[in-house]
């Protein structure tokens, strides 16, 4: 059994904090936050404090909070024995510091709240300083995901500059199409299977051959007449991405 703190009370600690509950090889321990009434809704599945002093003796703390504090928080468990872990995608390992027995466990997923999720698919990045700490986190990621991966500090700072763009990046041009359809009276939601098919495609095809659209065709007529609907805005952008999508493809604007 492995016995375990999360430290936070945002979308990450809350989605974890349900997932570990259902695990028999894992114990939550106890639930910590700066402001206890934040875990107030899980204060059924383990005990809960905003004290540093009743912090709990774990095998491992899992500080989920934002990366301003990862720092702050990792220093209240400088006394304690057990493997301090965050899940952040950009924070090195060396931010767990003084602690000894550090490491990282990073979940590739972008998390709201209210939404629920299959951790099973959710790849998992793991760190640790020592091999043996390691290993307990692997144990710890496979009991509730399929997918695990042993990435460096420097390779998860890569891949969460790579993520942003396939998800933060995306997600505001999906937010600028949505005001398109807002602006001229038209439903959203009949863009939605176009966004589902495009995220299919590139299961099987590498994203540079999967690209379509008047941009890759060079279709000059097609991309002035869009440009003249869109607010300035919109032009700066569309024409910013029309232009890389051509020179990605070898043509010019």
């Amino acid at each position: 059994m492995i016995k375990i703190v999360i430290l936070g009370a945002g979308n990450v600690a809350s989605h974890m904090i349900r997932r570990f509950q259902n695990v028999e090889q894992i114990e939550i321990i106890q639930l910590y936050n700066r402001t206890k009434e934040k875990l107030n809704e899980f204060a059924h599945l383990a005990p809960i404090t905003d004290s540093d002093a009743e912090i709990a003796d774990a095998d491992v703390y899992i500080i989920s909070v934002s990366d301003d504090y990862i720092e702050e928080v990792a220093q209240k468990l400088v006394s304690k024995k057990g493997i301090v872990v965050h899940t952040s995608g950009s924070a090195s390992m060396e931010r767990l510091l003084p602690n000894e027995n550090i490491g990282v466990f990073y979940p590739l997923q972008t998390f709201s709240k209210d939404k629920e999720i299959d951790f099973s698919k959710i790849p998992f990045c793991l760190e640790a300083k020592q091999e043996v700490s390691y290993k307990i986190l692997e144990v710890l990621a496979k009991a509730i995901s399929n997918s695990v991966f042993a990435i460096d500090s420097e390779q998860r700072k890569i891949l969460h500059v790579a993520a942003v763009f396939v998800n933060n990046f995306t997600n505001y041009i999906y937010q600028m199409g949505s005001d398109i359809c807002e602006t001229y009276d038209i439903p959203f939601e009949i863009l939605i299977p176009l966004i589902q098919e495009t995220s299919s495609k590139i299961e099987t095809l590498h994203p540079k051959e999967a690209q379509t659209g008047p941009a890759k065709r060079n279709d000059k007529t097609t991309i002035t007449n869009h440009l003249k609907l869109l607010n300035e805005k919109q032009q700066e952008i569309y024409s910013l991405l029309t232009k890389a999508i051509q020179e990605s493809h070898g043509e010019k604007l």
